[in-house]
């Protein structure tokens, strides 16, 4: 392990840094902005139980510490508004076509190239904590051919990126989104994530149940809902894991 200081703690490997930086919480040894970045993971994890698979060494497997106590616990996904926009901002300056595929990947065009998972404690009825725990694909060229659409920032650019410096820039970005949070700019972080959702207002096929449908996002809901209209006009609201996108 290499420990710079208390806002970035560097680790040759680890069972998971959403972990590692959540027992930094316990210990009371993170503060607001608390990077934790590992060259491997063991058990790298996604959403309800997802693994993230990376080759060591080659992609950016970071957590950043929050401590939102002024946002209310029903508002919690306004994090990962933020840690999208946050993707969104730091991969635009190199590559284009990229959006937030809902709830908590970013695509290139059709191809992801990483994926969020939030992780909050409650103290009371306020937030205590929260980890932003983020896999981005960065140097990595060849992936299981499990994974159905994998893609890395060299496999666009053909450039190789230093990993500690994008997480380095990733948090600079993700403080500012934050702030705006703090400071109540909320609508300009919902106009901001559904101009950059992927398919937004497009006529697209969605399966739920097994039963494919064709509909449109018109944006999400107070609680993160992904909000959809059918061709009849139908309008319907879906939780996590509710609704599939067919890419």
């Amino acid at each position: 392990m290499q420990a710079e200081n208390k806002n970035l703690i560097v680790l040759n490997e680890t069972d998971s840094t959403n972990n590692y930086a959540n027992g930094l919480i316990t210990d009371g040894k993170a503060l607001n902005g608390s990077v934790v970045l590992s060259h491997y993971q063991k058990n790298g994890r996604g959403q309800r139980g997802n693994t993230w698979e990376s080759a060591p060494g080659k992609n950016l497997l970071t957590s950043i510490v929050l401590f939102p106590a002024f946002l209310p616990p029903g508002k919690q996904f306004y994090l990962s508004k933020i840690t999208s926009l946050a993707l969104v901002d730091l991969l635009r300056d190199h590559t284009q076509e990229v959006s937030v595929k809902w709830p908590n990947d970013i695509f290139v065009k059709k191809r992801k190239i990483a994926g969020i998972l939030i992780e909050t404690s409650i103290l009371g009825n306020q937030f205590h904590s929260a980890v932003a725990g983020i896999g981005l694909n960065l140097n990595q060229i060849k992936f299981s051919p499990e994974l159905p659409n994998p893609v890395s920032l060299k496999l666009i650019t053909g450039k190789d990126f230093k990993v500690k410096e994008m997480a380095l820039q990733l948090r600079e970005i993700l403080m500012k989104w934050y702030q705006k949070l703090e400071t109540g700019c909320i609508a300009e972080i919902d106009e901001t994530y559904h101009e950059n959702l992927f398919r937004i207002n497009e006529w697209a096929v969605f399966k739920k149940n097994d039963k494919s449908f064709e509909a449109r996002i018109l944006g999400t809901g107070e609680f993160g809902q992904l909000i959809l209209e059918d061709r009849s006009g139908k309008q319907s609201a879906y939780m996590f894991k509710e609704v599939e996108f067919v890419i």
